[in-house]
């Protein structure tokens, strides 16, 4: 089970089964959006990923319990999680870049800009504007309406903003052993991660059935839904990661010196905290 400073798992199949459950996830999904069936698979496959993570999880929590892991595992588990947040990063700027070609390239082109004779065909009466809101194509109904920034984005900003500051408080109490301390901020994240969620979920409501905009709302309802949606996965994602970060905290498990799975779950945090207030700048305000 050791190779000198090292430490080696044993055999697992963990791995194998969390190809098979993505691999079926995926392939149920891709199935349901082209024809519109196959949804079981797809959500088989969505539970089987998450029985596999809470699966191996647990194991790598036992093992790093039973004081299995040295400064070399941690440096790796560092590591390990800081290219896991850069592959993030990167998917995200991808969505913010499309965004950006849209508005800076796509609609002045539409627009006449460096193609006036094809546009002036096409789309005599287009005029470029951000948030696009007619569409060039009358078969695309554009929205009717788009959400003021102030309300609740605003709400969700100073929402998830907060969380950082609560977080960064029960991080540096666990770091001085001051556990319920740091249990009590850490509920306090929580608190806000599920109202920012639920949020999120009542300005969908009001944006889909009041103001028109949906995911067919031309690409101005594309964009938005993609770059917020993909964002509140990963706040949900990161609200389960920290209550298993609550419940080990509850249950004794970390030290002041020992505690990388809290660290990185902050880690994780921050940035998704710092992808919102990009998301507010440029999908709601400007």
């Amino acid at each position: 089970m050791s190779g000198g400073s090292y430490y080696v798992p044993a055999h697992s199949a963990w791995p194998i089964l969390g190809v098979l459950a993505v691999g079926g996830m995926m392939i149920g999904t891709g199935i349901w959006m082209v024809h519109g069936s196959a949804a079981w698979l797809s959500g088989i496959g969505m539970l089987a990923v998450v029985l596999v993570m809470a699966g191996w999880f647990r194991d790598v929590v036992r093992e790093s319990m039973g004081g299995l892991y040295d400064d070399q595992m941690d440096r790796s588990f560092r590591w390990g999680m800081a290219w896991f947040i850069f592959s993030e990063l990167m998917f995200f700027a991808a969505f913010f870049g499309a965004l950006f070609y849209v508005r800076t390239f796509a609609l002045p082109w539409l627009d006449g800009e460096g193609a006036k004779g094809v546009t002036a065909l096409l789309w005599p009466d287009f005029t470029a504007s951000w948030p696009l809101m007619n569409p060039p194509d009358a078969s695309i109904a554009g929205p009717k309406e788009v959400l003021s920034p102030w309300q609740l984005p605003l709400a969700n900003t100073l929402l998830l903003v907060s969380s950082s500051v609560t977080l960064t408080v029960a991080h540096e109490a666990l770091k001085m052993g001051y556990r319920r301390t740091a249990r009590n901020w850490l509920a306090g994240t929580v608190t806000l991660g599920v109202c920012f969620l639920l949020l999120q979920g009542l300005e969908y409501y009001e944006a889909w059935h009041h103001l028109g905009l949906t995911l067919q709302a031309g690409v101005y309802g594309g964009t938005f839904f993609l770059l917020t949606g993909f964002h509140g996965l990963h706040v949900t994602i990161g609200t389960v990661i920290l209550i298993v970060m609550l419940v080990r905290v509850i249950r004794g498990h970390f030290s002041r010196e020992r505690h990388f799975a809290f660290e990185a779950a902050a880690w994780y945090w921050h940035f998704v905290d710092a992808v919102w207030i990009g998301l507010f700048l440029f999908v709601y305000v400007f």
